[in-house]
């Protein structure tokens, strides 16, 4: 199949029916019987993946075609059925499968330590096991349907293609070592890129483990001004061309860049969406290329209730807190802290997750106690004080005026990347 693009010629972005057109293109030629869709979960919510996948569900199954829906959930909790509908519509929920990356994976082979070694500068020396759900390699299903968002993403540089497989759907020790890897390069380094150490670690599990599998990828680059999701082009292929293509619009649409670093920045996290700091510090990870140093980034977060998205990392990050890249690393690196070692995309979070001490975090939430935020090594702030404050509901985004100090307002981290430019030149 010869891949399929399509950029909208306006901001508005490409309407339902030519999204339509392009998935039905993508179809063409196709003897099908049983296909596999692996769509993000709830948390990509404006990826307009959940879209894409009820139109290929009911032209499938209208042609007779047995569809199932494995959600590339990689660590998050399962989709839930209010979640389901509000993103993916009228298909049954029942056809959900839930991926569980700890017992469904299969290995595929090991990633070797020289390669990873020359790709990170020496930073890593160690094999990474590719692992992947096993019903990717289950041969009864004809096609994979892989769709998605690609955006900048503070692991990998650009989000999706083979992340949707070998993270979304993969097994523990690629999750854990691939976000260590990303950890130990910089993220700073990375987000906003293509061809970053992380993302050769699958580009190079796809080439050498998944070639033969009848993989599609449909790739959007998205915004959601206001709530309302713009698709601003769709990269549909097989290979890795459709990605190169999509990160060049995603580069273009959604990465901001300041005049001159922010002394105060408030981010509005969906409480439908964010429910744990693992998901909500994106507002972290996305504005810290911003952020002054000395400055305050003040994070609103009505439906934080936990840290972790399971009990063993919400135990962790409670166990070593959000305290800096170094002293995350000697943590790591003492062989008496065996749960952390043992869970190094926690060590990884944690590590992401703090300012190292260039900026103040302060968290707002509703349900989880101010000693506890505190304990974390965040600032912690009653929200609704805060929200009367920074009202998410009149802030416009970007440059505001409140109580006469300038404050920058993002009303959903997850869409973008923001880069004070002056930095950015200098570097």
């Amino acid at each position: 199949m010869n891949d399929i693009y399509k950029i909208a010629s306006t901001d508005a972005g490409l309407s339902p029916e030519e999204i339509k057109d392009l998935l039905l293109k993508s179809l063409e030629g196709r003897d099908l019987h049983k296909v596999l869709i692996l769509p993000p979960d709830f948390t990509r919510f404006h990826s307009n993946a959940g879209y894409i996948t009820n139109v290929y569900y009911h032209v499938l199954t209208e042609r007779g075609v047995e569809v199932d829906i494995l959600p590339a959930l990689g660590t998050h909790v399962p989709v839930s059925k209010s979640q389901w509908e509000a993103m993916i519509g009228d298909v049954p929920y029942e056809r959900m499968l839930v991926h569980n990356w700890r017992t469904d994976v299969v290995k595929l082979g090991d990633i070797p330590a020289e390669f990873l070694s020359d790709i990170t500068e020496g930073l890593w020396n160690e094999a990474i096991s590719a692992e992947i759900n096993k019903r990717i390699m289950d041969e009864s299903y004809d096609l994979i349907i892989s769709p998605g968002q690609v955006v900048p993403h503070e692991v990998i540089g650009m989000s999706n293609h083979a992340k949707n497989l070998f993270v979304g759907v993969g097994g523990s020790e690629m999750i854990n070592k691939s976000h260590m890897v990303g950890a130990v390069y910089g993220m700073e380094r990375m987000m906003g890129k293509d061809y970053t150490p992380v993302r050769k670690l699958f580009d190079y599990g796809l080439e050498h483990f998944l070639k033969d599998r009848p993989i599609l990828f449909v790739l959007t680059v998205t915004t959601a001004p206001g709530g309302k999701i713009h698709t601003h082009g769709i990269f549909i292929g097989e290979g890795r061309d459709c990605l190169t293509e999509a990160v060049k619009l995603a580069q273009e649409k959604n990465i901001d860049f300041v005049e001159h670093g922010l002394k105060k920045c408030v981010v509005y996290l969906d409480p439908e969406e964010f429910k744990s700091t693992w998901l909500g510090n994106k507002a972290v990870y996305r504005t810290r290329m911003a952020m002054a140093d000395g400055g305050e980034l003040i994070i609103l977060a009505p439906g934080v209730e936990r840290f972790g998205e399971d009990d063993l990392v919400d135990k962790l990050i409670r166990k070593y807190g959000y305290r800096g890249r170094l002293n995350t690393l000697t943590q790591f690196r003492d062989p008496a802290n065996e749960d952390l070692r043992a869970n190094m995309g926690a060590a990884a979070h944690l590590i992401h997750g703090s300012s190292d001490g260039r900026f103040t975090i302060t968290y707002a939430v509703k349900d989880i106690t101010k000693e506890e935020i505190a304990s974390v090594g965040f600032h912690p702030a009653d929200y609704e004080e805060m929200a009367r404050k920074y009202n998410p509901q009149t802030l416009q985004y970007g440059y505001n005026t409140v109580d006469g100090e300038e404050v920058y307002f993002i009303p959903n981290p997850a869409l973008g990347l923001w880069i004070n430019r002056e930095k950015f030149n200098q570097d």
